[in-house]
């Protein structure tokens, strides 16, 4: 079994976007700890769903995160969804490893030959 490269995964999702999210997540989150005293927290949340009769999923991304201030807190979530393909072994990634059994050509049978 092929497990999924996390720091990839996490890189793959919303195109790079979500990982950076994270990063500025913890951040404030680890400032307002300090600057405060308080606990803070992020969550991660992934839900995924099956894309029809692929071997596609849809990866619903969520980060939620709660910074203590010196009153309260402030918090913020943010949600997006990302298609990815399931390998062997459930691996996920954001192209297809090799291809499947869904994919009509492979490159020798492909219907328009490249020119010599």
């Amino acid at each position: 079994m092929k497990p999924t490269d996390t720091a990839e995964f996490i890189g793959e999702l919303n195109a790079g976007v979500f990982a950076n999210q994270i990063g500025h997540a913890l951040s404030e989150v680890a400032a307002g700890v300090v600057d405060h005293g308080k606990a803070g927290v992020v969550v991660l949340t992934f839900n995924l769903k099956r894309i029809a009769d692929s071997h596609q999923v849809t990866v619903n991304h969520k980060l939620d995160y709660k910074v203590p201030t010196k009153r309260g807190s402030r918090s913020e979530n943010t949600a997006l969804d990302t298609p990815m393909y399931v390998g062997e072994g459930g691996k996920l990634t954001l192209f297809p490893e090799a291809p499947g059994a869904d994919q009509l050509f492979n490159r020798d049978q492909a219907p328009i030959h490249a020119k010599s």
